[in-house]
């Protein structure tokens, strides 16, 4: 079974980025019923990967399995931007460390006081 696991990754490793952005996007999407943006990132009117009523999500995963994520400010300020231009009032950049694995919501200091109130508020 582990020579056939491993013919699986190989065959999976000569696809292009395109192909896990998608299936990461396509994941996303559908754990929050949300809506993957078609051609997300080659069109400038249709901004974000994946979009729910109030938010814009940008993803980034990586090809194949890690142990670490290099975080650029640019997708920060990019999906920000996106988000005012597409009036959606929230935005989170995804990430995971490879294929199937578990995605993070990176949010600013903003939006964590606002869900650490609800928080508090909630557990009360």
């Amino acid at each position: 079974m582990g020579l056939i696991k491993n013919i699986a990754v190989n065959k999976d490793e000569k696809k292009p980025t395109r192909y896990f952005s998608k299936k990461q996007e396509d994941q996303v999407a559908k754990s929050l019923n949300g809506t993957r943006q078609p051609n997300s990132g080659a069109t400038t009117f249709k901004p974000g990967d994946v979009t729910l009523d109030k938010w814009l999500l940008e993803c980034k995963t990586k090809m194949t399995d890690s142990t670490s994520i290099s975080v650029k400010k640019e997708w920060f300020t990019k999906n920000n931007e996106e988000a005012l231009f597409a009036g959606k009032p929230y935005n989170a950049v995804v990430f995971n460390f490879g294929p199937g694995q578990t995605n993070y919501y990176c949010i600013d200091e903003f939006l964590f006081k606002e869900l650490v109130e609800y928080l508090n508020i909630k557990d009360n």
